[in-house]
């Protein structure tokens, strides 16, 4: 148990800093898919941006799910460690 303590506790800022590095990159994804999306483009063009923008959205919210988890884990430990 103990193991897993220091496990959590070494691991989850660096889940934290990959879990903000991802959303800065999704971000850039998203900021180049509307971009593009704006530009003129023939169907089979569009289809692709709209492929691109539905991927990157679903990625924000799996990324969105990660971060509340890690957030739980970071206050159950902060409770844990005024409690003892």
């Amino acid at each position: 148990m103990e193991h897993s303590k220091k496990l959590a506790a070494e691991t989850l800022p660096q889940l934290r800093r990959l879990a903000h590095d991802l959303s800065n990159s999704i971000e850039t994804i998203m900021q180049a898919s509307y971009l593009l999306g704006q530009s003129k483009l023939d169907t089979n063009g569009k289809k692709w941006v709209q492929m691109i923008d539905s991927a990157a959205e679903e990625a924000a919210r799996v990324n969105r799910s990660i971060r509340e988890i890690l957030r739980s884990y970071q206050e159950k430990s902060v409770g844990r460690r005024r409690s003892a």
